[in-house]
C-alpha cells in the first residue's frame, strides 16, 4: 500500500537531548533519568513519541516499557550509540581489531532483538567516530570492507528490522566515513542487505553542502530513504537547531518534496540541542515552528508548482512562492 500524502508525520524527540550535553567548552542541562526524560517528552506539546537511545534508556528494561505504555507515547525508533565514552574510541564498525567489531556486532544484534520484542521498526546509528582526522590515517577499502561486514551481519539477524546509517560529513572526525547522502547510498547498495538503509539528518545534508530535498529524492529513488531527522545549522557546522530558523526555504523545499518520495504518515524525529533553555519550551517551540511550516507547504497548488519547476523559470516560481507567504 502507498503512503496517503495527505496524512501528517508524527513528531518525536530523541532523549538523550533532554540530559547532559557537553561540547569542548561548556555544559548543557543536567543529567536525568529516563523516567524523568519521559515525563518531559510526554508534557512536550505537540510531541507524539520519543526516539530511545540505546544503551542508556535501556538500563531497566521494564521500567522503560512501563513508561511508554503508561505515558501512552509512540516510538519512531532506538538509537544505537556505537560512540560511547572509553568504548571503540577509534571506530566501532571499520575497528581495525576483530573484537571490537565483533562486540559492535553482537550488541546491535542484542538490540535488533529488543526493537522486534517491543515493536520498533528500525534502529538508527550515526557512526560518527568511524572515520579519520589525518590523511594516511585509514586504509578506506579495508575499512568499507570492514563495515560491510558488520553492518551486514546486523541487518541480517532478523530482516523485519530496518537498520539506518545517519550519515554526517564530520564531528568527531575532521572526515566521517559516512560523510554524504551519495556516498552513503553506494556503500549500502554494495552491501545489498533489503533492511539496510538511510537516515537522512536535514541538518547533516546541509552540512554536507547539500540541497536536502535532492538528497532525499536520490535516497528514495533507491527505496533507501528509511528515516528523517529535522534540525537547521549555517551550513558551516552542525549547531542542532530548530528546523527553518536559518535555512527556511531548503526546509520548506524538503517538507514539500517528502510526501511525493512516498516519506508520509512516518515519524519526524528532532535532533536539536537545547542548550541551557528549557527542553520541553525548546521543542514545543520547534514543533510549533515545523507544523507552520507543513501549513505553508499545504498551501502550495501542486500542480501549479510542478509546473513552474518544469519549466525553470526560477524567479516566476519564488514569486509565486512569496504570493503565499
Amino acid at each position: 500500500m502507498k503512503p496517503d500524502p495527505h496524512l501528517p508525520n508524527r513528531y518525536s524527540i530523541i532523549t538523550g537531548f533532554y540530559g547532559r550535553q557537553a561540547n569542548r567548552f561548556m555544559e548543557y542541562q543536567q543529567q536525568r533519568t529516563i523516567t524523568e526524560k519521559l515525563h518531559m517528552v510526554a508534557r512536550t506539546p505537540g510531541c507524539d513519541g520519543a526516539e530511545l537511545c540505546y544503551p542508556d534508556d535501556f538500563k531497566d528494561r521494564a521500567l522503560l516499557r512501563k513508561l511508554v505504555e503508561d505515558l501512552n507515547l509512540g516510538v519512531s525508533a532506538i538509537n544505537f550509540r556505537s560512540r560511547r565514552p572509553g568504548q571503540w574510541t577509534r571506530g566501532s564498525w571499520t575497528s581495525e581489531s576483530a573484537a571490537e567489531r565483533q562486540a559492535v556486532i553482537d550488541d546491535c544484534r542484542q538490540l535488533v532483538d529488543i526493537a522486534a520484542e517491543m515493536g520498533i521498526p528500525r534502529i538508527t546509528n550515526c557512526p560518527l567516530n568511524d572515520g579519520a582526522d589525518f590523511t594516511f590515517e585509514m586504509d578506506y577499502a579495508r575499512a568499507y570492507d570492514y563495515a560491510a561486514e558488520t553492518y551486514a551481519a546486523v541487518a541480517s539477524h532478523n530482516p523485519a528490522i530496518r537498520i539506518c546509517i545517519e550519515y554526517k560529513p564530520s564531528e568527531p572526525r575532521a572526515r566521517c566515513l559516512f560523510d554524504t547522502a551519495g556516498g552513503t547510498l553506494g556503500f549500502i547498495q554494495t552491501v545489498g542487505a533489503a533492511n539496510l538503509g538511510v537516515t537522512l539528518d536535514l541538518g547533516h545534508a546541509l552540512a554536507a553542502g547539500e540541497r536536502p530535498a535532492q538528497s532525499a529524492a536520490l535516497l528514495a529513488r533507491a527505496g533507501k530513504l528509511f528515516y528523517v531527522h529535522l534540525n537547521d545549522n549555517d551550513g558551516a557546522f552542525d549547531w542542532d537547531l530548530p528546523p527553518g530558523v536559518l535555512r527556511f526555504w531548503e526546509a520548506l523545499e524538503f517538507l514539500y518534496a517528502l510526501p511525493g518520495l512516498g516519506y508520509a504518515g512516518d515519524w519526524f524525529s528532532f535532533d536539536i540541542v537545547p542548550k541551557e533553555f528549557d527542553p520541553v519550551k525548546v521543542y514545543g517551540d520547534a514543533f510549533a515552528i515545523t507544523r507552520k511550516m507543513e501549513s505553508i507547504v499545504a498551501r502550495f497548488d501542486r500542480a501549479r508548482l510542478d509546473e513552474l519547476i518544469r519549466d525553470r523559470d526560477p524567479t516566476t516560481t519564488m514569486s509565486y512562492l512569496f504570493s503565499l507567504l
